[in-house]
Protein backbone atom coordinates (compact mmCIF):
# COMPACT_ATOMS: atom_id res chain seq x y z
CA UNK A 1 0.00 0.00 0.00
CA UNK A 2 1.38 3.68 -0.48
CA UNK A 3 2.32 5.65 2.39
CA UNK A 4 0.21 8.96 1.94
CA UNK A 5 3.10 10.72 4.15
CA UNK A 6 5.66 10.18 1.71
CA UNK A 7 5.13 13.35 0.33
CA UNK A 8 6.39 14.58 3.64
CA UNK A 9 10.21 13.63 3.46
CA UNK A 10 10.76 14.05 -0.19
CA UNK A 11 9.19 17.71 0.00
CA UNK A 12 11.87 18.61 2.88
CA UNK A 13 14.40 16.92 0.70
CA UNK A 14 13.56 19.12 -1.88
CA UNK A 15 14.12 22.43 0.18
CA UNK A 16 17.63 20.94 1.67
CA UNK A 17 19.01 20.65 -2.04
CA UNK A 18 17.47 24.37 -3.05
CA UNK A 19 19.33 25.48 0.16
CA UNK A 20 16.00 26.97 1.17
CA UNK A 21 15.47 25.10 4.88
CA UNK A 22 15.62 26.37 8.39
CA UNK A 23 18.11 25.32 10.63
CA UNK A 24 17.00 25.44 13.78
CA UNK A 25 18.91 26.92 16.41
CA UNK A 26 18.22 27.02 20.33
CA UNK A 27 18.82 30.04 22.71
CA UNK A 28 19.83 29.05 26.33
CA UNK A 29 18.79 31.46 28.43
CA UNK A 30 17.29 35.38 28.26
CA UNK A 31 17.35 37.15 24.85
CA UNK A 32 19.99 39.33 25.50
CA UNK A 33 22.44 41.58 24.15
CA UNK A 34 24.87 38.81 24.13
CA UNK A 35 23.16 35.18 24.82
CA UNK A 36 24.14 31.70 24.06
CA UNK A 37 22.50 29.93 21.16
CA UNK A 38 23.26 26.36 20.19
CA UNK A 39 25.69 26.34 23.16
CA UNK A 40 28.01 29.40 21.60
CA UNK A 41 28.41 33.09 23.19
CA UNK A 42 27.20 35.19 20.47
CA UNK A 43 25.99 38.94 19.98
CA UNK A 44 22.27 38.98 19.55
CA UNK A 45 21.50 40.59 16.21
CA UNK A 46 18.17 38.93 14.78
CA UNK A 47 15.95 39.12 17.88
CA UNK A 48 12.30 41.51 17.30
CA UNK A 49 13.18 42.20 21.09
CA UNK A 50 13.73 45.90 19.81
CA UNK A 51 13.58 48.08 22.94
CA UNK A 52 15.60 44.57 25.28
CA UNK A 53 12.40 44.54 27.12
CA UNK A 54 12.09 40.84 27.40
CA UNK A 55 15.21 40.73 30.32
CA UNK A 56 13.35 44.03 31.89
CA UNK A 57 13.13 43.36 35.68
CA UNK A 58 9.75 45.33 35.69
CA UNK A 59 8.16 42.54 33.27
CA UNK A 60 10.00 40.11 35.10
CA UNK A 61 8.78 41.10 38.69
CA UNK A 62 5.18 41.71 37.06
CA UNK A 63 5.12 37.64 35.29
CA UNK A 64 6.03 36.62 39.05
CA UNK A 65 3.92 38.86 40.81
CA UNK A 66 0.52 37.58 38.81
CA UNK A 67 1.74 33.68 39.05
CA UNK A 68 1.20 34.45 43.09
CA UNK A 69 -2.15 36.09 42.60
CA UNK A 70 -3.60 35.05 39.66
CA UNK A 71 -2.13 31.33 38.98
CA UNK A 72 -0.54 29.47 35.71
CA UNK A 73 -3.40 29.42 33.74
CA UNK A 74 -6.42 31.47 33.31
CA UNK A 75 -8.66 28.28 33.41
CA UNK A 76 -10.58 29.07 29.84
CA UNK A 77 -11.38 31.08 26.94
CA UNK A 78 -12.25 34.53 27.36
CA UNK A 79 -16.18 34.41 26.32
CA UNK A 80 -16.84 31.82 28.97
CA UNK A 81 -14.63 31.80 32.22
CA UNK A 82 -11.00 33.50 31.54
CA UNK A 83 -11.65 36.97 31.30
CA UNK A 84 -9.36 37.99 34.00
CA UNK A 85 -9.13 41.17 35.44
CA UNK A 86 -5.68 41.75 34.51
CA UNK A 87 -6.80 41.25 30.57
CA UNK A 88 -9.31 44.13 31.09
CA UNK A 89 -6.61 46.35 32.86
CA UNK A 90 -4.17 45.60 29.79
CA UNK A 91 -6.56 46.76 27.25
CA UNK A 92 -7.78 50.02 29.23
CA UNK A 93 -3.65 50.89 29.46
CA UNK A 94 -3.16 50.04 26.09
CA UNK A 95 -6.00 51.90 24.50
CA UNK A 96 -4.64 54.75 26.28
CA UNK A 97 -1.24 54.42 25.50
CA UNK A 98 -2.65 54.25 21.72
CA UNK A 99 -4.89 57.54 22.35
CA UNK A 100 -7.65 54.99 21.02
CA UNK A 101 -11.21 54.53 22.11
CA UNK A 102 -10.82 51.00 22.62
CA UNK A 103 -8.27 47.97 22.17
CA UNK A 104 -8.76 44.19 22.00
CA UNK A 105 -5.90 41.48 22.84
CA UNK A 106 -5.75 38.64 20.99
CA UNK A 107 -3.68 35.40 21.50
CA UNK A 108 -1.18 36.36 18.81
CA UNK A 109 -0.35 39.23 16.26
CA UNK A 110 -1.20 35.99 13.59
CA UNK A 111 -4.38 35.81 15.42
CA UNK A 112 -5.37 39.04 15.06
CA UNK A 113 -4.72 39.16 11.21
CA UNK A 114 -6.20 35.25 10.24
CA UNK A 115 -9.33 36.14 12.31
CA UNK A 116 -10.43 39.60 12.25
CA UNK A 117 -9.77 40.35 8.27
CA UNK A 118 -12.34 37.62 7.05
CA UNK A 119 -15.46 39.10 9.54
CA UNK A 120 -14.32 42.88 8.27
CA UNK A 121 -15.21 42.28 4.81
CA UNK A 122 -16.77 38.78 3.04
CA UNK A 123 -18.95 38.13 0.11
CA UNK A 124 -19.96 41.35 -1.73
CA UNK A 125 -16.89 43.26 -0.48
CA UNK A 126 -13.09 44.07 -1.93
CA UNK A 127 -10.08 43.89 0.00
CA UNK A 128 -7.44 45.80 -1.45
CA UNK A 129 -3.59 44.65 -0.03
CA UNK A 130 -0.48 45.94 -0.60
CA UNK A 131 1.88 42.97 -2.10
CA UNK A 132 4.31 42.95 0.53
CA UNK A 133 2.13 42.50 2.95
CA UNK A 134 2.99 39.87 5.74
CA UNK A 135 2.11 36.02 5.20
CA UNK A 136 -0.59 36.86 8.43
CA UNK A 137 -2.36 39.15 6.59
CA UNK A 138 -2.41 37.26 2.89
CA UNK A 139 -3.93 34.35 5.26
CA UNK A 140 -6.43 36.54 6.94
CA UNK A 141 -7.31 37.77 3.23
CA UNK A 142 -7.46 34.16 2.08
CA UNK A 143 -10.10 33.30 4.70
CA UNK A 144 -12.40 35.82 3.70
CA UNK A 145 -14.90 35.59 0.77
CA UNK A 146 -14.30 38.73 -0.31
CA UNK A 147 -12.86 39.66 -3.89
CA UNK A 148 -9.40 40.63 -3.32
CA UNK A 149 -6.91 42.94 -5.66
CA UNK A 150 -3.63 44.00 -4.96
CA UNK A 151 -1.38 47.42 -5.23
CA UNK A 152 1.92 47.64 -6.16
CA UNK A 153 4.27 47.76 -2.69
CA UNK A 154 3.84 51.11 -0.74
CA UNK A 155 2.59 52.94 -4.69
CA UNK A 156 -0.36 55.30 -3.98
CA UNK A 157 -0.98 55.86 -7.17
CA UNK A 158 -1.24 52.26 -8.01
CA UNK A 159 -3.80 51.78 -4.81
CA UNK A 160 -5.63 55.24 -6.60
CA UNK A 161 -5.56 52.95 -9.97
CA UNK A 162 -7.40 50.30 -8.14
CA UNK A 163 -10.13 52.27 -6.08
CA UNK A 164 -10.86 54.32 -8.95
CA UNK A 165 -11.62 51.11 -10.91
CA UNK A 166 -13.54 49.66 -8.01
CA UNK A 167 -16.08 52.50 -7.86
CA UNK A 168 -17.18 51.68 -11.27
CA UNK A 169 -17.84 47.80 -10.42
CA UNK A 170 -21.81 46.50 -11.16
CA UNK A 171 -22.59 45.88 -9.24
CA UNK A 172 -20.86 48.44 -6.40
CA UNK A 173 -19.07 46.72 -3.62
CA UNK A 174 -21.11 46.66 -0.29
CA UNK A 175 -17.34 47.93 1.70
CA UNK A 176 -13.83 48.02 0.72
CA UNK A 177 -11.17 47.32 2.90
CA UNK A 178 -7.75 48.73 2.31
CA UNK A 179 -4.74 46.16 4.49
CA UNK A 180 -0.90 47.63 4.52
CA UNK A 181 2.22 46.73 6.92
CA UNK A 182 3.15 49.86 8.56
CA UNK A 183 6.79 48.53 8.85
CA UNK A 184 7.62 46.26 5.90
CA UNK A 185 9.53 43.55 7.78
CA UNK A 186 12.06 42.19 5.20
CA UNK A 187 12.82 45.83 3.75
CA UNK A 188 12.60 47.99 6.87
CA UNK A 189 10.64 50.79 4.68
CA UNK A 190 7.89 52.44 6.12
CA UNK A 191 4.29 52.38 4.37
CA UNK A 192 3.19 55.72 3.09
CA UNK A 193 0.29 55.59 5.61
CA UNK A 194 -0.59 59.40 5.34
CA UNK A 195 -1.68 58.87 1.42
CA UNK A 196 -2.84 55.78 2.20
CA UNK A 197 -5.07 56.80 4.90
CA UNK A 198 -6.20 60.00 2.18
CA UNK A 199 -7.28 57.44 -0.15
CA UNK A 200 -9.64 55.77 1.90
CA UNK A 201 -11.39 58.71 3.12
CA UNK A 202 -12.06 59.78 -0.49
CA UNK A 203 -13.38 56.61 -1.62
CA UNK A 204 -15.05 55.45 2.00
CA UNK A 205 -12.78 52.22 2.11
CA UNK A 206 -11.99 51.17 5.81
CA UNK A 207 -7.92 51.38 6.34
CA UNK A 208 -6.53 48.46 8.19
CA UNK A 209 -2.75 49.19 9.08
CA UNK A 210 -0.53 45.87 10.98
CA UNK A 211 1.83 48.07 13.31
CA UNK A 212 3.72 44.98 14.30
CA UNK A 213 7.30 46.08 13.62
CA UNK A 214 6.06 49.90 14.62
CA UNK A 215 5.16 49.28 17.65
CA UNK A 216 7.90 50.78 20.16
CA UNK A 217 10.12 52.12 17.33
CA UNK A 218 7.50 54.95 15.56
CA UNK A 219 5.70 57.80 17.00
CA UNK A 220 5.58 59.68 19.87
CA UNK A 221 7.34 57.36 22.81
CA UNK A 222 6.82 54.40 20.06
CA UNK A 223 3.47 54.70 20.37
CA UNK A 224 3.58 53.22 16.44
CA UNK A 225 2.89 54.27 12.64
CA UNK A 226 -0.75 56.14 13.61
CA UNK A 227 1.05 58.23 16.14
CA UNK A 228 4.08 58.52 13.57
CA UNK A 229 1.95 60.46 10.95
CA UNK A 230 -0.52 62.29 12.92
CA UNK A 231 -3.60 60.18 12.16
CA UNK A 232 -7.00 60.42 13.69
CA UNK A 233 -8.91 56.99 14.50
CA UNK A 234 -11.71 57.84 11.89
CA UNK A 235 -9.02 58.08 8.68
CA UNK A 236 -7.01 54.73 10.03
CA UNK A 237 -9.91 52.13 10.95
CA UNK A 238 -7.65 49.44 12.69
CA UNK A 239 -4.36 49.36 14.00
CA UNK A 240 -3.77 46.00 14.97
CA UNK A 241 0.18 45.16 16.50
CA UNK A 242 1.95 42.43 18.78
CA UNK A 243 3.46 42.01 22.27
CA UNK A 244 6.01 39.65 20.95
CA UNK A 245 8.22 42.49 19.29
CA UNK A 246 9.22 45.91 21.07
CA UNK A 247 6.96 44.95 23.85
CA UNK A 248 9.12 42.29 24.90
CA UNK A 249 6.19 39.82 25.36
CA UNK A 250 4.10 37.74 23.03
CA UNK A 251 0.33 38.74 22.19
CA UNK A 252 -1.64 40.66 19.53
CA UNK A 253 -3.72 43.65 19.60
CA UNK A 254 -5.84 45.52 17.88
CA UNK A 255 -7.27 49.50 18.48
CA UNK A 256 -9.67 51.51 17.27
CA UNK A 257 -13.28 52.52 18.16
CA UNK A 258 -15.37 50.93 20.87
CA UNK A 259 -17.78 49.58 17.68
CA UNK A 260 -14.45 48.05 16.09
CA UNK A 261 -13.65 45.86 19.57
CA UNK A 262 -17.37 44.85 20.20
CA UNK A 263 -17.44 44.08 16.40
CA UNK A 264 -14.12 41.98 17.12
CA UNK A 265 -14.70 40.48 19.83
CA UNK A 266 -17.73 38.81 18.76
CA UNK A 267 -17.19 38.06 15.53
CA UNK A 268 -13.28 36.87 15.51
CA UNK A 269 -13.11 32.68 16.14
CA UNK A 270 -9.66 32.69 16.89
CA UNK A 271 -10.29 35.06 19.62
CA UNK A 272 -13.50 33.57 20.80
CA UNK A 273 -12.11 29.91 20.66
CA UNK A 274 -8.61 30.12 21.54
CA UNK A 275 -7.79 30.11 25.89
CA UNK A 276 -6.46 33.79 27.09
CA UNK A 277 -3.05 34.48 28.23
CA UNK A 278 -1.78 33.37 31.42
CA UNK A 279 -1.72 35.95 33.84
CA UNK A 280 2.25 36.54 33.80
CA UNK A 281 1.73 36.79 29.80
CA UNK A 282 -1.07 39.72 30.63
CA UNK A 283 1.16 41.10 33.72
CA UNK A 284 4.03 41.64 31.84
CA UNK A 285 2.67 43.32 29.02
CA UNK A 286 0.84 45.50 31.01
CA UNK A 287 4.45 46.40 32.47
CA UNK A 288 5.80 47.09 28.97
CA UNK A 289 2.90 49.76 28.35
CA UNK A 290 4.85 51.07 31.69
CA UNK A 291 8.05 51.27 31.11
CA UNK A 292 7.22 52.87 27.39
CA UNK A 293 4.82 54.88 29.29
CA UNK A 294 7.72 56.45 31.93
CA UNK A 295 11.59 55.40 29.91
CA UNK A 296 11.40 56.99 27.10
CA UNK A 297 15.60 56.61 26.79
CA UNK A 298 14.98 52.99 25.47
CA UNK A 299 12.47 54.19 21.89
CA UNK A 300 15.91 57.13 21.64
CA UNK A 301 18.72 54.61 22.64
CA UNK A 302 16.94 52.41 19.71
CA UNK A 303 17.35 55.03 16.88
CA UNK A 304 20.78 55.80 17.90
CA UNK A 305 21.97 52.63 17.62
CA UNK A 306 20.70 52.20 14.02
CA UNK A 307 21.44 55.22 12.73
CA UNK A 308 25.38 54.77 14.06
CA UNK A 309 24.76 50.55 12.71
CA UNK A 310 23.58 52.06 8.77
CA UNK A 311 26.24 54.27 8.49
CA UNK A 312 28.66 52.03 9.53
CA UNK A 313 27.65 48.81 7.01
CA UNK A 314 27.43 52.02 4.01
CA UNK A 315 30.42 53.15 4.53
CA UNK A 316 31.75 49.85 4.49
CA UNK A 317 29.81 49.22 0.45
CA UNK A 318 27.28 47.03 2.06
CA UNK A 319 23.50 47.11 0.26
CA UNK A 320 21.10 47.84 2.88
CA UNK A 321 18.35 48.16 0.36
CA UNK A 322 15.17 50.77 1.26
CA UNK A 323 15.31 50.43 4.92
CA UNK A 324 14.27 53.49 7.34
CA UNK A 325 13.78 51.55 10.25
CA UNK A 326 15.85 49.29 13.18
CA UNK A 327 15.58 46.18 10.55
CA UNK A 328 18.05 46.55 8.18
CA UNK A 329 18.87 44.04 5.63
CA UNK A 330 22.47 43.31 4.27
CA UNK A 331 21.39 42.14 0.52
CA UNK A 332 23.64 39.25 -0.71
CA UNK A 333 21.39 38.11 -3.45
CA UNK A 334 21.83 34.05 -3.93
CA UNK A 335 20.20 32.43 -1.05
CA UNK A 336 23.21 29.98 -0.53
CA UNK A 337 25.28 32.66 -0.08
CA UNK A 338 23.51 34.43 2.51
CA UNK A 339 23.10 31.14 4.35
CA UNK A 340 26.78 30.33 4.15
CA UNK A 341 27.53 34.44 5.51
CA UNK A 342 25.22 33.90 8.42
CA UNK A 343 27.35 30.88 9.37
CA UNK A 344 30.71 32.46 9.16
CA UNK A 345 28.96 35.34 11.17
CA UNK A 346 27.88 33.20 14.01
CA UNK A 347 31.77 31.33 13.90
CA UNK A 348 32.90 34.94 14.50
CA UNK A 349 30.45 35.47 17.42
CA UNK A 350 27.45 37.19 15.56
CA UNK A 351 23.68 35.86 15.53
CA UNK A 352 22.03 37.06 12.44
CA UNK A 353 20.15 34.54 10.12
CA UNK A 354 19.10 34.43 6.59
CA UNK A 355 16.00 35.49 5.23
CA UNK A 356 15.75 33.43 1.48
CA UNK A 357 13.00 32.46 -0.92
CA UNK A 358 10.09 32.09 -0.40
CA UNK A 359 10.02 34.83 2.56
CA UNK A 360 11.37 37.03 0.09
CA UNK A 361 11.56 36.95 -3.77
CA UNK A 362 13.88 34.62 -5.50
CA UNK A 363 17.69 36.10 -5.89
CA UNK A 364 16.75 39.32 -2.86
CA UNK A 365 18.17 37.04 -0.43
CA UNK A 366 19.82 38.78 2.60
CA UNK A 367 21.02 39.06 6.59
CA UNK A 368 18.47 40.55 8.29
CA UNK A 369 19.50 42.69 10.81
CA UNK A 370 16.97 44.02 13.76
CA UNK A 371 19.12 46.96 15.90
CA UNK A 372 18.19 46.96 19.58
CA UNK A 373 18.01 49.34 22.32
CA UNK A 374 20.31 47.28 24.82
CA UNK A 375 23.02 47.16 22.75
CA UNK A 376 26.68 49.68 23.52
CA UNK A 377 28.35 51.31 21.26
CA UNK A 378 31.04 48.38 21.70
CA UNK A 379 28.59 45.38 20.66
CA UNK A 380 27.83 47.55 17.58
CA UNK A 381 31.38 47.50 16.91
CA UNK A 382 32.13 44.18 17.06
CA UNK A 383 29.55 43.16 14.79
CA UNK A 384 30.08 45.84 12.15
CA UNK A 385 33.67 43.69 12.33
CA UNK A 386 32.51 40.98 12.14
CA UNK A 387 30.28 41.88 9.00
CA UNK A 388 33.59 43.72 7.69
CA UNK A 389 35.42 40.47 7.86
CA UNK A 390 32.83 37.88 6.76
CA UNK A 391 31.45 39.85 3.86
CA UNK A 392 34.86 40.44 2.20
CA UNK A 393 35.66 36.65 2.72
CA UNK A 394 32.38 35.95 0.59
CA UNK A 395 33.19 38.76 -1.59
CA UNK A 396 29.64 40.06 -0.81
CA UNK A 397 31.02 43.60 -0.57
CA UNK A 398 33.14 44.01 -3.38
CA UNK A 399 30.46 42.15 -5.27
CA UNK A 400 28.24 45.49 -4.53
CA UNK A 401 30.76 48.03 -4.96
CA UNK A 402 31.47 46.61 -8.67
CA UNK A 403 28.26 47.06 -9.44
Amino acid sequence: MRDPTTFLRQEYDDLVRQELDWKLRVLGGPSTPWCVVDGKKVLMFCSNNYLGLSNHPRLKDAAIEAVRTHGAGSGSVRPIAGNMDTHVELERRLAKFKDAEASLVYQTGFAANSGLIPQLAGKGDLIISDELNHGSIIDGVRLSAAERKVYKHADTEDLARVLAEAEKSTPPYRRILIITDGVFSMDGDVAPLDKVAALGAEHGAMVYVDDAHGEGVLGKGGRGIVSHFGLSRDKVHVEMGTFSKAFGVVGGHVSGSKDLVNFAYNKSRTWLLSGSHPPAVAAACLAAVDVLESEPQHVQRLWDNTRYFKKAMKDLGFDIGRSETPITPVMVGESGKAKKLSARLFEIGVFALPIVYPMVAQGKARIRTIMNAALAKEDLDFAITAFETAGKELGVVQARTAA
